[in-house]
């Protein structure tokens, strides 16, 4: 068998690495860009749509809910605009706050710079434990974050006011229970400025947070995919089922049709325990825990009271959901063209998570995307449903615990043997600033450009220490 460098998945990464070296790619599905790519449904239809239609009579959703251009590289940047048109927008997202007398509340996101909005009496407790964490964190007397949990960390920060009316049951509900057992992953998903918070407790505050403002392409991720797709070699239909590590000059992937492929050198966008499985590597350390994610996407007639922000966090919902998010409030394209601009029709999506790999059956899944859409449908967010189209996403947020190695042992168990990982899932990355696509796509390109200019000036690559993404 000829060998080569190869490339597995043609997600952003993956499509990013191909792009920037010519590496072929084998892609388990029939298209191109795994989570971070747009479909397309009829009204009243059940068949997903690759393009858009003649008519453009269709609600353009997304495989894994709302992925936003936030942040990244200004080259990085300057190539995508290249491959497509892309729109700016301000972030207009909130905290969803249900009351049992139905005098449900959206506060501005985040919620800590935004506690005017709860009233005096509540803003003044909240702002007294803000402020007197600060003080205790400047006194040095904060428990080491080598042990530190995310409930220990959200108690800390942010104390009990806030805590019991949102940051503690929002994070029970987003990781599926595991906040109490894994490590905070950085401070860009909940900043905390006391300033801020001091300053928001009796007046709004500019928006704040790592994504206040983002981007997006004119005509949908797809687009963005597709260019990138372009300018690649991929092979479709190609399932990794087993990757053969034990002799170095026999090393293969082996794919569900029986083919198989040699390599010299490997770039992955898998999810590093699914690398992992795949080679059959050990680490001493216990792998880290992940959530999945239920994404059903909805095409309906707008409720009476459905809000204008572009997605709010929930802390409470009768299905568990953790986040509802409104596409067309983002950007009306997402809509059938004789309904943009009526203020008719809304094209949403609805995220519920569940402990790593505990896929709910079928009938499962469908009374729980009833219940979804009832709760919106009481809340006054949605009316007449005409499209509804759930996703499982089985690796959807990745998690370590206090003081874990595990990610640093597998990346290094598989470099050792010339398999190197690129973006989110495959790095195990659980910082904000690490989960962008922008952050994906510099990943692999970066990546296969340092194989490619490696191999070119004759290094040799399959050593531990080297690291390609670190």
């Amino acid at each position: 068998m000829t060998r080569q460098t190869i490339i597995l998945g043609a997600g952003v990464s993956g499509l990013g690495a191909g792009y920037v070296s010519g590496y072929p790619i084998y892609e388990a599905k029939a298209e191109p860009g795994g989570l971070c790519s747009s479909y397309y449904m009829q009204p009243s239809g059940c068949q997903r749509l690759d393009s858009v239609p003649a008519d453009a009579e269709v609600y353009r959703f997304e495989i894994g809910g709302g992925h936003w251009l936030w942040g990244g590289d200004p080259l990085v940047l300057s190539l995508i605009r290249q491959l497509t048109p892309l729109r700016s927008y301000q972030r207009r997202a909130g905290v969803f706050l249900p009351d049992d007398n139905q005098h449900n509340q959206i506060v501005p996101y985040p919620l800590q710079y935004h506690l005017h909005a709860l009233g005096p009496q509540l803003a003044r407790q909240a702002l007294d434990e803000i402020v007197q964490s600060a003080s205790a964190q400047i006194s040095q007397t904060r428990q080491s974050p080598d042990t530190e949990t995310l409930a220990d960390w959200i108690r800390l920060h942010f104390g009990s006011v806030l805590g019991r009316l949102f940051f503690e049951p929002f994070h029970q509900l987003y990781t599926a229970g595991l906040w109490t057992r894994i490590a905070p992953p950085d401070g860009h998903k909940s900043p905390l400025e006391p300033a801020l918070a001091l300053r928001g407790a009796t007046e709004a505050v500019p928006a704040a947070g790592y994504n206040s403002t983002f981007l997006y392409p004119q005509q949908g991720l797809g687009a963005l995919v597709r260019r990138l797709a372009d300018g690649c070699q991929i092979h479709y239909g190609r399932r990794a089922v087993r990757i053969d590590v034990k002799d170095a000059k026999q090393r293969c992937v082996i794919f569900s049709d029986g083919s198989r492929i040699a390599y010299d050198t490997l770039i992955a966008s898998l999810p590093l325990n699914r690398l992992m499985q795949l080679t059959g590597l050990e680490t001493q350390a216990g792998p880290d825990p992940y959530t999945s994610v239920l994404v059903l996407n909805i095409g309906a007639t707008r409720g009476a009271h459905c809000p204008d922000e572009h997605w709010l966090y929930m802390p409470r919902s009768n299905p568990g959901f953790h986040r509802v998010g409104f596409y067309s409030n983002v950007d009306q394209d997402f809509l059938p063209r004789s309904v943009r601009h009526t203020g008719r029709s809304v094209s949403a999506y609805v995220e519920k998570a569940y402990p790593g790999g505990q896929r709910p059956t079928t009938n499962e899944i469908n009374t729980i995307s009833q219940r979804m859409i009832a709760e919106l449908q009481a809340w006054g967010w949605i009316d007449e449903i005409e499209v509804v189209d759930p996703t499982w996403i089985d690796v959807a947020y990745t998690w370590s615990v206090p003081g874990s190695v595990w990610s640093e042992q597998a990346v290094r168990q598989l470099e050792a043997h010339s398999i190197y990982p690129v973006g989110r899932y495959a790095r195990w990355s659980a910082a904000a600033q690490d989960q962008s696509i922008t952050a994906s796509l510099r990943d692999g390109l970066v990546t296969a450009a340092t194989v490619r200019a490696m191999e070119e000036h004759g290094h040799i690559l399959g050593q531990p220490s080297y690291s390609a993404a670190a």
